[in-house]
């Protein structure tokens, strides 16, 4: 056991978990319904230092460090969404949680996703923020940026907090660049979870920015897809979505931004909260 300073100086009790052939880092928080939560690529669970407290106020919140990031050390297997979601559910497992909620953004809103799609039953809700559904929904210059990630980037990246963050706590430093090859590929990957995500069983909340790496259409899609957007919600909320779902497009936040927002925080705790529906 390990205790560790998260960005906002919040103090939390880490661990290695063994799962799927990974050594897993986790981390826990506070106190209450358990929320599993996941981070961007190329970060680390630090990332949400600035809304782990108000979180942690109202549940216990585990951290996990993705395959290859923050303290999790890298394996031999491609970085896959749907292998890192196996990770998710088997930590679950692992951890002899019922049913936490999950919570994930981009990178980790995708492993989010697939575990819930994957594994529903392990899930109590899902929120996936700033994570598209199809790889085209992504404006086309980012995407093409995206498929030029490779290992010969690290060293135009050392004055990046990513970068900085991976040198201070990765167990093999000089991994990065082969971090990066791994993300430049998983990235390069075409997929389409239309027909997936139109029949997910848990309880999902859509969230993105207003200025997000996708347009806001995408997300209201997304919505569509899980019954949203269809009609009047009615003055008892009897027009709402079937399945219990919501969708949150947050005001004047970008991809970059939206993780670390108080509004983030605010939504992820309203919906988790609210058992109403």
């Amino acid at each position: 056991m390990t205790t560790t300073d998260w960005t906002a100086g919040v103090a939390g009790t880490g661990q290695y978990a063994e799962v799927n052939g990974i050594n897993l880092y986790v981390e826990a928080h506070g106190a209450g319904r358990p929320l599993i939560l996941l981070h961007g690529g190329l970060g680390s669970g630090e990332m949400f230092g600035p809304v782990l407290p108000a979180l942690a106020a109202r549940h216990q919140v585990i951290a996990v460090d993705l395959q290859g990031h923050g303290r999790t050390a890298d394996i031999d297997r491609p970085l896959d969404l749907e292998f890192m979601a196996d990770d998710i559910a088997a930590l679950i497992d692992h951890l002899g949680l019922d049913r936490p909620d999950l919570v994930g953004y981009s990178l980790g809103g995708g492993v989010a996703l697939r575990t819930a799609l994957r594994h529903p039953g392990r899930i109590g809700r899902l929120v996936a923020a700033s994570a598209h559904i199809r790889s085209d929904a992504i404006y086309a210059d980012l995407r093409a940026q995206q498929g030029q990630v490779t290992g010969a980037a690290a060293e135009f990246m050392k004055d990046t907090p990513m970068y900085q963050l991976y040198q201070r706590v990765a167990p093999r430093p000089e991994d990065f660049p082969r971090l990066l090859d791994k993300v430049g590929e998983l990235m390069a990957k075409d997929f389409d979870l239309t027909d997936e995500v139109r029949g997910l069983q848990v309880p999902t909340m859509i969230v993105a920015g207003d200025a997000d790496m996708a347009p806001p259409s995408h997300y209201v899609e997304v919505f569509k897809l899980l019954d949203g957007g269809l009609r009047d919600g009615g003055w008892m909320g009897e027009g709402r979505p079937k399945g219990g779902h919501a969708l949150a497009i947050l005001p004047g936040l970008t991809h970059y931004s939206i993780f670390s927002s108080p509004l983030f925080a605010a939504v992820v705790l309203d919906f988790l909260d609210d058992r109403s529906n």
